[in-house]
């Protein structure tokens, strides 16, 4: 059951507990969706609050502190993630992309004493207790039988017997204001990953301002793909949807994407822009293939022609396009990087509006967000409603350092002193990016400034711009720009370009691999006619094989430079 869509601002929360309560009025409304064996099934509001109050009566009458949880995009990830934070205590999300010792080291780092996981996991959590970890409590999602392993739906009978028993005391809780009650370590593309404390006020004061730049109903439905454990997805799709009533549908993998986001009907779809641009390039590319594309781009000028005149029929002229991947999707929302112009306005002139947000993990995450009425092509939109921003140290193009203060902003590094000192200054966030804000508010990111490339000359180069007239190239998957230094006074930019083997045989025909990288680097000298000289690209790498990613997408540049100068 669904309620109408209605333009309302929503009441702001400002801690799990008010969050849960807020539940209370959708409880007749499905709160998720899943598919067993080929079959969708449901969950209601009403059953979700329950059982988050039954883990959380579990949680206080243990003696757990922390808790560790990994897995998969599942509904016991988020019960456990409110009925830890609900108990007053400190949920530890972990990336399920982690090795073993990987895994090993954050259980360690983070001091949880109970680790909530996916059977998957159970070798690597052994191999943390062997070394060390003292876990007193191993509660696994999946219905597995093994000593010393509390089954999940264990958990809740028990935390159902208390209530039952007359001795809940859930309602005895009190929170605080301050207080880290979410430990989140960083993706690490850099260096180590720092263990970012969070209070509950941060996240749902960040999650209550969401309303004012975009817009969820409860007759909404979104998917949540992107890994959980992320700051991104846990805020957006989970905490955001579920504070408006929407209903939230697992995907089943990154390969069913396509399928699921018909299946389940999705409205809203948070993603990061790889997704987007690798679905866009598939659906391009069918229709290539099925000789349409002079249709599709006719049908494109008569629809911007009756946009002029605000008449909008978008959906049903392109609704045979739509229904490759959801003739369903109004809006996706998408972060963790920049997305080329050329597929905000692909989607956009389907009649799919594209909002842009950007954050960290340090944030909560959002701190600029676009709105439908608040659009720069380029820009990270504007900051959010309880949100500041600033440039510090700004040069003579207005180019700084990007600095944000308000109630989002984290406590600090779990004993890391020094890091926080360095991160916050009086109550500004350094966020560590570079950019600036243009006269009407919109603040636009040049690059990233561990990323920043300075030239012996003094020159500072930002790879994200170079990158992306690389990523224009038809063939191109994904590319890293950096910097070699050729001598003591020569400094020559570089390029690993990642090309996708069907799209460059298309583009060029049956070549060997030298043949390629002579046709690729013509390209690029193309591109370099275009740019200043301290700007040309003057060496490639060429290769098929993917470059090193975080769970987010995001190249972990100290990774594949490491391989790059290994060889």
């Amino acid at each position: 059951m669904k309620k109408k869509a209605e333009d309302k601002f929503y009441k702001e929360v400002t801690n799990f507990r008010e969050l849960v309560k807020r539940y209370e009025e959708f409880e007749e409304l499905t709160a998720f969706k899943y598919k067993e064996k080929g079959e969708i099934k449901e969950i209601s509001y009403k059953k979700f609050v329950e059982d988050i109050k039954k883990a959380a009566e579990k949680v206080i009458a243990s003696d757990a502190k922390r808790v560790a949880v990994i897995g998969n995009n599942r509904y016991e990830w988020v019960v456990t993630y409110l009925g830890v934070t609900t108990a007053g205590k400190v949920i530890v999300p972990l990336d399920k992309a982690l090795t073993n010792k990987e895994i090993e080291k954050l259980l360690k780092r983070s001091e949880v004493d109970v680790v909530v996981y996916d059977e998957k996991y159970e070798e690597a959590i052994d191999e943390a207790i062997a070394e060390g970890c003292n876990i007193k409590h191993k509660i696994c999602m999946d219905n597995i039988e093994k000593d010393g392993v509390l089954k999940y739906e264990d958990m809740l009978k028990a935390g159902e017997e208390i209530i039952k028993s007359g001795k809940a005391q859930y309602n005895n809780v009190k929170l605080h204001e301050n207080e880290m009650y979410v430990m989140l370590f960083t993706s690490g593309t850099t260096n180590e990953p720092k263990a970012v404390m969070l209070s509950q006020e941060n996240i749902c004061k960040n999650v209550s301002a969401y309303q004012y730049n975009f817009k969820i109903y409860p007759t909404d439905t979104l998917l949540s793909f992107l890994p959980i454990h992320h700051t991104f997805e846990c805020s957006i799709t989970i905490l955001y949807g579920t504070y408006c009533g929407a209903t939230i549908a697992f995907c089943e993998g990154l390969r069913y994407i396509a399928d699921n986001l018909k299946e389940f009907k999705v409205s809203v779809f948070v993603a990061v822009p790889l997704v987007l641009e690798t679905m866009a390039k598939k659906i391009q590319k069918a229709i290539a293939s099925s000789g349409k594309a002079g249709l599709i781009n006719k049908m494109t000028k008569l629809s911007h022609g009756l946009l002029k005149c605000k008449i909008d029929i978008r959906k049903k002229l392109f609704k045979p396009v739509l229904k490759q991947f959801d003739e369903y999707l109004r809006v996706v929302l998408y972060g963790a990087a920049p997305m080329d112009k050329v597929t905000i306005e692909w989607y956009n002139d389907l009649g799919i509006e594209l909002i842009q947000g950007y954050g960290l993990t340090e944030s909560s995450p959002v701190v600029t967000a676009e709105a439908s009425d608040k659009k720069r092509p380029g820009s990270i939109g504007v900051p959010l409603k309880n949100v500041e921003v600033k440039i510090d140290n700004p040069d003579q193009d207005g180019v700084g350092e990007i600095l944000a203060k308000g109630p989002n902003i984290m406590l600090g590094y779990y004993e890391n002193e020094e890091a926080t000192k360095k991160a916050l200054e009086n109550g500004w966030l350094h966020t560590g990016d570079f950019g600036y804000i243009d006269k009407d508010g919109f603040v636009f990111v040049t690059g990233r400034q561990s990323d920043i490339i300075v030239l012996r000359n003094g020159k500072n180069i930002y790879p994200q711009e170079l990158e992306f007239l690389i990523n224009k190239l038809p063939y191109v998957e994904e590319n890293m720009v950096y910097a070699r230094n050729k001598s003591k006074t020569d400094t020559v930019l570089c390029a690993k370009i990642v090309y996708n083997k069907d799209n460059i045989k298309e583009h060029f025909g049956e070549k060997t691999k030298e043949e390629y990288n002579k046709l690729v680097w013509e390209d690029i000298k193309n591109i370099n006619k275009d740019l200043p000289t301290f700007k040309h690209i003057k060496e490639i790498i060429l290769t098929d094989e993917p470059l090193e990613k975080t769970t987010t997408q995001k190249v972990k540049r100290f990774v594949e430079l490491k391989k790059i100068e290994s060889k």
